[in-house]
């Protein structure tokens, strides 16, 4: 693997990479799988904790293929509008933590000049209200997501937000085999992300450098030739 060159945008996946998701997720799951028993949409409370960290940073459709796996297409529906209803009312609570770091990292990349974006598969208001609460949204020139694009793979949201902003060269930094898919897909360096816990390594292969911290970002690109 030659050295890294240091790029003019950064694109960024959100949960597992930069947001700590299972702080929020776990809680809206848990409370979504209450609701969908209420109504008598759901019976057996909800899928184990494992099966629904192993699902993290999925389109949100192919989450539920694996936690509600003989559900009809109307309860996902369903279930897809109260997961969203819990993960707003626990960020307006104050729910959710960014990995150590993050806002004072991105803050730097932004100080250097460094274009800063978000490519998610998850709902545009999630993703949206997540930099909000957290007070990220400043620092990215765009937010994208599967859930406003209607985009099938990740790979097709990072090309469609590259052609919209120009982008020649960036890095693609994530957690998942997506994010890999996606920047190979579209030309560019990965930076995989192994300190979220709940993925499987095995995923970030092919990346072309990993960190076990997102601090550890910002010396990628100071090392980075110009």
């Amino acid at each position: 693997m030659g050295k890294l060159r240091r790029p003019e945008a950064m694109i960024f996946d959100m949960d597992g990479t930069l947001f700590r998701s299972e702080t929020l997720v776990l809680p809206a799951f848990r409370r979504t799988f209450e609701r969908l028993c209420e109504e008598g949409l759901h019976a057996g409370g909800m899928p184990p904790e494992r099966l629904i960290l192993g699902s993290l940073g999925m389109l949100l459709a192919h989450i539920w293929e694996r936690v509600l796996p003989d559900a009809s297409p109307e309860v996902r529906r369903r279930a897809d509008e109260l997961f969203l209803e819990c993960e707003l009312e626990g960020l307006a609570a104050g729910g959710g933590e960014l990995y150590e770091g993050v806002g004072e990292t991105l803050g730097e990349l932004n100080r250097r000049g460094v274009r800063l974006f978000v490519a998610s598969n998850g709902l545009e208001a999630y993703v949206r209200q997540v930099a909000a609460a957290k007070g990220l949204s400043g620092l990215f020139e765009g937010i994208y997501s599967a859930g406003e694009y209607a985009t099938r793979t990740k790979a097709e949201l990072v090309r469609l937000l590259m052609e919209r902003h120009g982008l020649e060269y960036a890095w693609m930094v994530g957690d998942r085999s997506s994010d890999v898919q996606a920047g190979k897909e579209n030309g560019i360096p990965v930076i995989g992300c192994r300190y979220a816990g709940f993925g499987d390594i095995r995923e970030l292969k092919g990346a072309d450098a990993l960190i076990g911290d997102f601090r550890e970002i910002l010396g990628l690109y100071e090392q980075a030739r110009a």
